[in-house]
């Protein structure tokens, strides 16, 4: 038998929403509890990768910044940002990590791609410090689990696409090509 679609507040279950702190979730149900006397109504929603499942309240949804999935549109504007030139001010790490922090907990996948774009390194670049690698790990996965749900491919299709478009940026392709030069005359010589 299955389950009759419930909607609230504009979502309804089974359907994939973002929640900002962990990301791409599904609505699974909307539940009726009592807590202090009083009867609550709840989202539940799980994150299939985490193996984790949250109850929001429904009246707290939009307040907690609970979304729909980005449309393509601002996906493909996403996809545009992480091409652009990393935007890495000056400041002391600790600062800078705390707002990539910030972008990344906001579910917001512009602000996400921002992340993305500012801490991607490629091969031929210094390695990054393990709190570099940690935010970037995060900001991509999160990037790359609601591309994949928008898009419907894999995850690893999302984000090799990512990627892709990391590389296709013209000032890495030429700082690409200006370190496989200097490799070619290094071994040359």
């Amino acid at each position: 038998m299955a389950k009759k679609t419930i909607q609230r507040n504009g979502f309804r279950t089974n359907e994939s929403i973002v929640y900002p702190a962990h990301g791409v979730g599904k609505i699974v149900d909307v539940e009726e509890q009592e807590v202090a006397g009083m009867k609550l109504e709840l989202f539940v929603i799980h994150f299939e990768k985490d193996k984790m499942t949250l109850r929001v309240p429904v009246a707290k949804a939009a307040s907690v910044g609970m979304r729909k999935l980005s449309g393509e549109d601002v996906v493909s504007k996403a996809l545009t940002t992480v091409r652009g030139r990393a935007r890495v001010k000056r400041t002391m790490w600790s600062r800078r990590a705390q707002e990539y922090e910030a972008k990344i907990n906001s579910g917001d996948l512009i602000a996400v791609s921002e992340v993305v774009r500012d801490l991607y390194r490629s091969q031929s670049q210094p390695e990054p410090s393990y709190s570099e690698r940690q935010l970037y790990e995060q900001a991509i996965d999160r990037m790359s689990r609601e591309v994949a749900v928008v898009e419907k491919i894999t995850e690893a299709e999302a984000m090799a696409k990512i990627e892709k478009a990391i590389e296709s940026s013209p000032k890495r392709k030429r700082a690409q090509m200006e370190a496989a030069a200097a490799a070619e005359a290094k071994a040359a010589a």
